[in-house]
């Protein structure tokens, strides 16, 4: 990823404003630190600090046309523009190989229509010198970044991230996915208006191999590369799909040549977590260069204030996912690596989120899903751009290709509707699509591994520490007077609380408040979806542990035993499979007892890393006289 920084019709054009444009462009250098870029002409300047991908040795940028007439700054790639040079009709002298440089020669023959030949991820701004005309367009999910803000004196900014705009804009704003700016028309109108858009309900039947192909085609277009790459790999089914479909067709990409057939994979958690766990089943299984990094509680939590600088957000899902992804990219970048394809996008394709058990019937669920994939840019791809790109990696989606969502959102959503007892669990559509059994693609159990999020799957004790943090932080007396704070989206937990005033402190203004988006939610639902069940919308808590009787470590209270048993000689033994708060009630009730010898233990508590067992035991031996305490061992 690089960082893009333009402003337009500015009244200052003194060296002054070169310089102040360059000292706003540096804030965005931790995504581009391969190269600085900066082009003035009149009231225009346009500045670019460069991640160098692909053509790293002469893609800097800006890039002009053959003509230097018109010039482009631009955070991304365009994975089609082989295809689009060979449809040039004129005679073009291109200067690069970069893939990013097409568009100013695209835009000479066929102005801002452009947009909707682009194939990639990207946000760009284009300058035609000619007339001093000029366009701004983001990629039609949002998977890389970008802002736009107003100036008092008439112009008109636009940044990679709102850091830059925050102390010379008068507003700002999220720039929206899939729009295009005109300085010709002076606003913002849709370019993508693809048939799932409208949530109307799609017909077409479920063709397993036909999304299989999609998504193959997908991953390969993304290993365009001329650095080395590698893979985010959690162990769930998504990041293992990317993986297990990059090992199958590396070898035989100009990257793989290059770089080697054997594909790097990464993975982060604290140590016992399910994702360790299960990313190194599947990276033994293709035979990829793993590895894992851990991290730990407070580690995380020491880098909190760090990641809501970069991702620019209070949401609590985002943060609590961005945290681990933040510290493995640091990770990942200081091994040489520069570029990783991730799994993103998938649940919100195909209702992979827990919560989607309780999705009534097929037009609700789909509509949830076209919901979903609209905010994407608002949650992981922010998440994802923002927190690789912290350390100047790129990381690149396959499930948010554009002909793949098309496919994916296209099918009848009967096939998405999730059937335990048929054995339809979350994302079948996907799962059977790659259930091989003469070549398989992965394990059967990784293949149907129940959904983890992000942020769950790195450590359940994760989550359960940043609570525990922000318990101390933030009094009882706080919380009481958060409506008068912040009255914009009102933190209503502790947690929340304690992310919104670290923000605040970054990001004072209202404009960036409002960026932000607010409202309950569970397991990662929309506010609409909370209506699918009454228990969740009174327990609108983000993890997909919050999704209680479906998630195998849900939040739900452990079957608490508390048997009492004789042991003879007069000594007796309670056991408690439940928390600590409930062992010291049980405790409490049973002080008056004549000799006895209380064990508790507490077993897999659920709210903790259930991957990682313990035993903590409370043993409290009383006597009828209290004059002494006699030892009891009771084997558990």
């Amino acid at each position: 990823m690089c960082g893009i920084l333009a402003v337009l019709f500015c009244q200052d054009c003194s060296l002054t404003k070169r310089s102040r444009v360059l000292e706003l462009s540096r804030r965005l250098r931790h995504r581009g630190p391969d190269w600085s870029g900066l082009f003035h002409h009149g009231s225009h300047f346009l500045a670019h600090e460069r991640l160098a991908i692909v053509d790293p040795a002469s893609g800097d940028q800006p890039l002009f046309d053959d003509e230097r007439k018109i010039v482009v700054t631009v955070n991304g790639e365009i994975y089609n523009h082989e295809a689009l040079k060979a449809e040039l009709k004129q005679t073009h002298n291109f200067r690069t190989q970069s893939d990013c440089e097409v568009l100013a020669h695209l835009y000479k023959e066929v102005g801002e229509e452009m947009v909707s030949m682009l194939d990639g991820m990207y946000s760009f701004v284009l300058l035609d010198t000619r007339d001093n005309s000029f366009i701004a367009a983001r990629d039609p999910i949002g998977i890389t970044p970008l802002y736009i803000g107003w100036g008092t004196d008439g112009s008109v900014w636009f940044s990679s991230e709102m850091k830059a705009l925050k102390d010379d804009c008068e507003q700002f704003q999220s720039f929206p996915p899939g729009h295009i700016y005109s300085s010709k028309t002076g606003g913002l109108r849709r370019y993508y208006e693809p048939q799932w858009f409208s949530e109307a309900i799609p017909s077409a039947p479920y063709d397993p191999l036909l999304l299989r192909k999609a998504f193959e085609k997908a991953v390969v277009k993304r290993l365009m590369t001329d650095v080395p790459f590698g893979v985010l790999l959690s162990g769930g089914l998504d990041s293992s799909l990317v993986a297990s479909v990059a090992c199958r067709y590396i070898a035989d990409t100009k990257a793989g040549k290059q770089w080697g057939s054997r594909l790097h994979s990464f993975c982060v958690g604290l140590k016992g977590s399910p994702d360790l766990k299960a990313a190194r089943e599947v990276a033994d299984y293709l035979g990829t260069l793993h590895t894992e990094f851990h991290f730990t509680v407070q580690e995380g939590l020491d880098a909190i204030p760090d990641v809501i600088y970069h991702i620019e957000t209070y949401d609590v899902t985002t943060i609590r996912a961005s945290t681990p992804m933040f510290l493995m990219s640091r990770k990942i970048k200081a091994l040489g690596v520069k570029m990783v394809l991730s799994g993103e996008g998938s649940d919100e394709l195909f209702g992979g989120y827990l919560y989607f058990h309780k999705a009534p019937n097929k037009e609700e669920l789909h509509k949830e899903t076209c919901r979903k994939v609209k905010d994407l840019h608002l949650y992981d791809c922010l998440r994802a751009n923002k927190s690789t790109s912290a350390w100047g990696v790129e990381a690149r989606v396959p499930f948010l290709d554009k002909e793949f969502i098309n496919v994916a959102l296209g099918m009848d959503p009967v096939a998405k509707m999730i059937k335990p007892k048929e054995g339809r669990i979350e994302k079948w559509v996907l799962r059977n699509a790659f259930d091989d059994e003469e070549n398989p693609y992965l394990p059967k159990h990784i293949l149907f591994r129940q959904k983890e999020q992000f942020s769950d799957g790195v450590g359940y004790s994760w989550i359960d520490g940043i609570k525990a943090h922000a318990e101390k932080q933030v009094s009882d007396q706080m919380m009481v007077n958060a409506p008068y704070i912040y009255p914009y989206n009102t933190p209503t937990t502790k947690e929340a609380y304690y992310y919104r005033r670290i923000f605040e402190g970054l990001f004072p203004q209202n404009s960036a408040r409002t960026t932000v988006p607010g409202g309950p939610s569970v397991a990662c639902s929309t506010a609409k979806a909370l209506e699918w069940d009454e228990a969740w919308s009174k327990n609108p808590d983000p993890s997909g542990r919050a999704a209680i009787g479906i998630h195998e470590a849900s939040y739900q209270k452990p079957v608490e035993t508390p048997a009492v048993e004789n042991v003879g000689a007069g000594s007796y033994v309670v056991i408690s499979y439940s928390d600590v708060d409930d062992v010291k009630r049980t405790s409490a009730s049973c002080q008056a007892s004549a000799p006895l010898a209380l064990v508790f233990r507490r077993f897999r508590d659920q709210r903790i890393d259930v991957t990682v067992p313990y035993l903590c035991f409370c043993c409290i031996f009383i006597t009828s006289s209290f004059a002494g305490m006699q030892p009891f061992l009771h084997k558990l």
